[in-house]
């Protein structure tokens, strides 16, 4: 297969600087709104990287589920690679690829944990199966097959039948806090529009043109 001979042109449409929000975030959560809209599939998934022990980066898919003034928020396992990654080093990357759109948001920031009480009223709107594997998964550690994992669910659903689920304490969120974000828009013959969004030292945001 000629991988090279897979091409498109991106005719979305284009993005100008008076279309743009002096506030990235709200610029962001217009273009976040757009693509539920456009019924894009999992709208608000976005790819985590971060940097190990070794400075090796890492990638993977979470889902956000929290946006403020503060930054971006997910979900995931204290024990997790994404989790030990972020507590050697918080700055992160995180990048929104709506590609249906020719549209991508790429956000540089810092990722700090949630408290206890904010990640416990999010964990009990969750849905009881989701708090089940909250339980059973040690994330990001081996298992010899899927039948272990699925016992290891069997067990704290049998735990846990009568009354509500707690949560784990090995479990929590992180806000992203950004320092830079880039709208990227595709464009005619790769004349593609990207504007750069970065926090100045009064708390402000500078936005730039960048070339394609």
């Amino acid at each position: 297969m000629r991988y090279e001979k897979f091409r498109r042109e991106y005719t979305a449409g284009g993005l100008a600087r008076d279309m743009l929000d002096v506030c990235p975030l709200r610029q962001f959560e217009t273009w976040l709104e757009q693509a539920v809209n456009a019924s894009l599939e999992d709208p608000t998934a976005m790819v985590l990287a971060t940097v190990d022990e070794n400075g090796a980066p890492g990638q993977r898919i979470v889902l956000l589920k929290g946006l403020s003034e503060g930054g971006f928020v997910f979900y995931t396992n204290h024990g997790s690679n994404k989790a030990r990654a972020i507590e050697r080093c918080a700055e992160v990357s995180l990048l929104f690829p709506w590609n249906a759109l020719d549209r991508q948001v790429i956000i540089g920031g810092t990722a700090e944990k949630l408290s206890y009480a904010e990640s416990a009223t999010y964990f009990v709107t969750r849905p009881r199966e989701s708090q089940i594997a909250a339980w059973a998964s040690e994330q990001s550690r081996p298992v010899s097959a899927r039948a272990v994992l699925e016992q290891q669910a069997h067990i704290i659903r049998e735990k846990f039948r009568k009354g509500e689920i707690p949560m784990p304490d090995f479990w929590g969120g992180y806000r992203v806090v950004p320092r830079q974000i880039e709208f990227w828009q595709g464009g005619e013959h790769r004349l593609h529009d990207r504007f750069l969004y970065r926090k100045n030292a009064e708390g402000d945001w500078d936005i730039e043109q960048l070339q394609p």
